[in-house]
């Protein structure tokens, strides 16, 4: 089928139909224009980004920030 066909047989659909059709067709193109993400590159490049010299904090370390978070949040 050519353009022109094709053309001539989307005139004949109903509103819905074409409306249905451009959506369709959009979605298709946006799709192939996106471009597309190097998932297993981001996850390489990731990798060790939290990581540190030093050892985590402890329980009473982490409570300790937590509670001078909260001071300095909700009492300054």
């Amino acid at each position: 089928m050519s353009l022109q066909e094709l053309k001539n047989q989307a005139y004949k659909l109903s509103v819905t139909e074409r409306l249905e059709l451009v959506s369709d067709i959009i979605n298709s193109l946006s799709q192939e224009l996106r471009p597309r993400k190097d998932i297993q590159g981001a996850i390489e490049r990731l990798r060790g980004i939290a990581k540190t010299d030093s050892p985590p904090p402890t329980d009473v370390e982490v409570e300790q920030m937590r509670e001078e978070r909260l001071v300095e949040k909700y009492l300054k």
